[in-house]
């Protein structure tokens, strides 16, 4: 019983790591590394509290976890992505299952996308074109709450209920 209330804690703590990251990132154009590093030392407590195990279900995370933090890196050296938001991919990416976390780029691009199009029409219509910067954070933090709400949440509810 506590794991089940361990791994909804963990869930719900990682759900305001995001609210928290996507507030600064709107007010700061900044994700602080404190916090992508808080999200990545809570990813063991969190496959603890699931069950998972070592091989291959840690493995798994962790190479999602790689390839994530090595394709969201080539996209930071070619200036289509900032630092703060690899790493909050990154660290994202030892939580979630790849399959989801596929679901989760989707959802984050589309969210992005629209946030692009608000945004740039805000500032077409102040005449700032040249100060457009995108919160990219507020996708990646919307997706990441989306991504948890519709799959983990109700797994971690039927575990404290059953």
């Amino acid at each position: 019983m506590l794991g089940g209330y361990l791994h909804y804690g963990l869930l719900v703590a990682l759900a305001i790591a995001l609210l928290v990251a996507a507030a600064t990132d709107w007010r700061r154009r900044q994700i602080d590394n404190w916090l992508n590093l808080a999200i990545v030392v809570g990813a063991p407590f969190y496959w603890w509290a699931s069950g998972l195990s070592l091989w291959p279900g840690v493995a798994i995370q962790l190479g999602v976890g790689v390839a994530a933090f090595a394709v969201f890196a080539a996209f930071f050296a070619l200036k289509w992505m900032g630092g703060g938001d690899v790493k909050l991919l990154t660290a994202l990416a030892l939580w979630i299952e790849l399959e989801w976390f596929l679901k989760l780029l989707i959802m984050m691009a589309l969210v992005g996308g629209v946030l692009t199009l608000v945004l740039g029409a805000w500032h077409i219509a102040r005449r700032q074109r040249d100060k457009l910067a995108i919160p990219y954070g507020v996708a990646i933090a919307i997706a990441g709450l989306w991504v948890i709400g519709t799959h983990y949440l109700p797994a971690a509810q039927a575990t404290l209920v059953g």
